[in-house]
C-alpha cells in the first residue's frame, strides 16, 4: 500500500485522532463535554498491541450508557478509510489499538533525512516570547554540583522550547544587592588583613572557602597595603571580650559588616565590586564551559538604581495592598493565597528581598514576555504563592508565571555522599565534577530524572564505559553509525534521502522506524511538561532499538536496494540521536 503524496511531514497521532473524532461524531449528536471528549492517542509499549492506542470508548461509556467494547466496535465500524491505517483491534476493557502500515513507516525516512538538524522541530508555539530564568545563584562562590542540575535542566528546557517554536530568552538574575555579597566582601577583606599581619576573629558564619583567600591574595598583589585600615573599632558592638573570641551569630556578623563599612568608607565599594566581579566572571566562565549561555545577565542592583523597587512598592500602596505594622510595611499576601503577609520594607527603610523580587517579576512582563518560567530550587516552593500573589495585585496574570522546581543533586563517590556547603567551603564544585566525568556525562545525568525528583549522581557510573552508563550507551550508538559510514566508500550520504525503504520489513527495522517517528512527539511532550528527562528517556530507548538492530544485521550487503535502505535507516537514526543530544547540550561523537 502506498502512502499519499505529502508536502508536509505527517503526524500519525493527530491523523488517527481525527479519524476517531469523526467516528465519535457519528455515534451521537449531543454536543457536551462528556460526549465530545478530548481524544488522546498514546504510544503502545508492545508492537503486538499496535502503534497507537486510545481509550475513547471508555470515555464514552457513561454518557452513551453502553459497554466500552461495544462502543469500540461502533467506533471502528465508523472509522473513515486511511492509507496510513493497516488494522484496528480492541484490547482489554475497550482500548482501541491502531496499527500503522509498513509503507507509512518506510516512507517516513525521507522526512528525517531531508529535515536534518531541524527534524523534531515545529512551529507549535508560533514565536511566543518566553523568558526562562535559571541558575541565578548568589555570586558568592564557585557553582557547586547542586547548581549544576538547575543549569542543565534550564538550558535543556530552553533548547526544547525553542525547538517547538518559542522565542526564548535565557536569563540569569544576579543577586548583587543583598546581604550575602556584604558577607563575601567582609570575608575577603578579613583574609586580606590576615595576609598583612592583622588578626581579627574570622566569623564561623562567613565564607570559609579557599577561593576567598585567593581573592584576598589578588587584592594584596595588586594593591599591597592600600586597603589596610585601623581596625580598633572593628569589634565594637559585638559583645565579645577578646580578639580571639568566637563570632558565630548573624547579629554579630551584621554588626561586623556595619563596622567594616564605616572603617573602609569609600574603599568598601572597591572590595564589594572586586569580589562581585571575580565571582561573577568565574560563574560565567564555568557555565560557558558547561555549555550554558545566557542572553541576559540581569542585575538586582539595577532595580534599586533605577528606582523600580520603590515604584513597585508605590504601585502596591496605590492598590491598597500594603499596611503598616511595627514600623514595617507589609504586603497583604494572604489576600492572594499566601499563608501569611510579607514585609516589603523594614523599619529602617530598607526594602526586603521580596520587594526587589516583585519589581523584578513585574519588569519581566513589562519587557514584553508573554510567558515567564522560573527554575527554582525545591526549597523555594513556599515562595511561589507570594510572588504570584504580588503579580495578581499588580494586575498581571499569575498564570503566565510558571515555576519549575529542581531538587538538588546529591553526589556520590565510591558510595560516599559528598558535602555541599558554600559557607563552610566543603563543597564539590561544578567545575571539579566536569573535570572528573566530563561535560557530556554531567549534562545527561542531571536530566535523567524529573526535575522535582531527588537525584543521586553516581560518579562511578558516569565515568564507566559500559551499557549501564546511559550517556555512553547513547553516544556509542551514534559512533557506531559513523563507523559503518566510514566503511561505505564512494557514495553520497545525501542520496539516501531519495532511496526506497520498502525492503525494510523485519521487526527490528519496523520498530526502529516507529521510534524515529516518535521523536517529534517526544520533543513536543518535553516542552509541554517542562520535562527534558523525556528526551533522555527517548534517546536511551532509541539507542536500545539501534544496538539490537546493529547486533543482528549487516548493512553493507551486496544487494544495492537493501544496502541503501538500511543505510538510510541508520543515518536517520544517527540524525535523531544527534538532534536529541543537542537539545540536552551533549555532544554526538564520531568515535568512542
Amino acid at each position: 500500500m502506498n502512502s499519499p503524496e505529502q508536502t508536509k511531514q505527517p503526524n500519525f497521532k493527530a491523523h488517527f485522532a481525527e479519524l476517531l473524532q469523526h467516528a465519535a461524531s457519528t455515534l451521537t449528536t449531543l454536543d457536551t463535554p462528556e460526549t465530545s471528549p478530548r481524544i488522546e492517542m498514546s504510544r503502545t509499549k508492545q508492537a503486538s498491541h499496535g502503534d497507537y492506542s486510545c481509550n475513547l470508548a471508555m470515555q464514552l461509556a457513561k454518557p452513551l450508557r453502553k459497554n466500552p467494547r461495544e462502543i469500540a466496535n461502533m467506533l471502528i465500524d465508523a472509522l473513515p478509510d486511511s492509507l496510513y491505517l493497516e488494522k484496528v483491534e480492541i484490547a482489554g476493557a475497550g482500548f482501541i489499538n491502531l496499527f500503522l502500515t509498513n509503507a507509512a513507516k518506510q516512507n517516513f525516512l525521507p522526512y528525517v533525512l531531508k529535515s536534518g538538524d531541524k527534524f523534531g522541530n515545529s512551529d507549535h508555539a508560533q514565536g511566543t516570547k518566553i523568558q526562562i530564568e535559571f541558575v541565578s545563584a548568589n555570586p558568592t562562590g564557585p557553582l557547586h554540583v547542586g547548581h549544576g542540575r538547575g543549569a542543565a535542566f534550564g538550558a535543556s528546557l530552553a533548547n526544547i522550547l525553542a525547538a517547538v517554536g518559542f522565542c526564548v530568552t535565557r536569563e540569569y538574575y544576579v543577586n548583587d544587592a543583598g546581604r550575602q555579597m556584604d558577607i563575601l566582601a567582609l570575608s575577603t577583606w578579613l583574609r586580606y588583613l590576615e595576609l598583612n599581619g592583622i588578626h581579627v576573629p574570622f566569623p564561623e558564619n562567613a565564607y570559609q572557602g579557599d577561593y576567598v583567600k585567593v581573592m584576598a591574595q589578588l587584592i594584596q598583589q595588586a594593591h599591597a597595603t592600600r586597603y589596610v585600615h585601623q581596625v580598633d573599632l572593628l569589634l565594637e558592638g559585638l559583645d565579645i571580650a577578646a580578639s580571639d573570641a568566637v563570632i558565630n551569630t548573624d547579629v554579630q556578623l551584621d554588626q561586623l559588616i556595619a563596622n567594616a563599612k564605616t572603617i573602609l568608607g569609600e574603599d568598601y565599594a572597591y572590595i564589594h565590586n572586586f569580589v562581585l566581579t571575580e565571582q561573577l566572571g568565574d560563574c560565567r566562565n564555568d557555565l560557558m564551559e558547561f555549555g550554558v549561555a545566557f542572553d541576559t545577565w540581569f542585575s538586582e542592583q539595577s532595580l534599586f538604581d533605577n528606582g523600580l523597587v520603590a515604584q513597585t512598592v508605590q504601585l502596591l500602596e496605590a492598590k491598597h495592598c500594603l499596611y503598616q505594622q511595627d514600623g514595617a510595611t507589609w504586603f497583604r499576601s494572604t489576600k492572594f493565597g499566601d499563608e501569611k503577609d510579607r514585609v516589603v520594607q523594614r523599619e529602617n527603610g530598607q526594602f526586603t528581598y521580596f520587594a526587589s523580587d516583585i519589581a523584578y517579576h513585574l519588569n519581566k512582563f513589562e519587557r514584553g514576555f508573554e510567558q515567564v518560567i522560573n527554575v527554582w530550587g525545591a526549597d523555594h516552593h513556599g515562595y511561589i504563592a507570594r510572588v504570584k500573589g504580588a503579580l495578581q495585585a499588580l494586575d498581571q496574570d499569575p498564570q503566565k508565571l510558571e515555576i519549575a522546581l529542581v531538587q538538588f543533586a546529591v553526589l556520590y563517590r565510591d558510595g560516599v555522599k559528598a558535602p555541599m556547603s558554600t559557607r563552610s567551603g566543603e563543597f564539590v564544585t561544578l567545575r571539579a565534577l566536569r573535570q572528573e566525568v566530563g561535560k557530556d556525562a554531567a549534562r545527561f545525568f542531571y536530566v535523567l530524572r524529573k526535575s522535582d525528583q531527588h537525584l543521586d549522581f553516581d560518579l562511578d557510573l558516569a565515568k564507566s564505559q559500559s551499557n549501564e552508563n546511559p550517556v555512553y550507551y547513547v553516544q556509542y550508538a551514534h559512533a557506531r553509525v559513523c563507523s559503518v559510514l566510514a566503511q561505505w566508500e564512494d557514495e553520497d550520504v545525501a542520496m539516501l534521502a531519495e532511496v526506497s525503504a520498502e525492503t525494510l520489513t523485519s521487526p527490528a527495522e519496523l520498530a526502529l522506524l516507529q521510534k524515529l517517528i516518535d521523536f517529534p512527539d517526544a520533543v513536543e511532550a518535553a516542552a509541554k511538561e517542562f520535562a527534558p528527562h523525556l528526551i533522555a528517556f527517548y534517546l536511551r530507548e532509541l539507542a536500545s532499538e539501534f544496538h539490537s538492530y546493529y547486533n543482528s544485521s549487516r548493512f553493507l550487503v551486496p544487494e544495492i536496494p537493501l544496502r541503501h535502505a538500511r543505510l538510510a535507516l541508520i543515518v536517520s537514526t544517527q540524525q535523531v540521536l544527534r538532534n536529541g543530544l543537542n537539545l540536552l547540550g551533549v555532544n554526538a561523537p564520531e568515535k568512542m
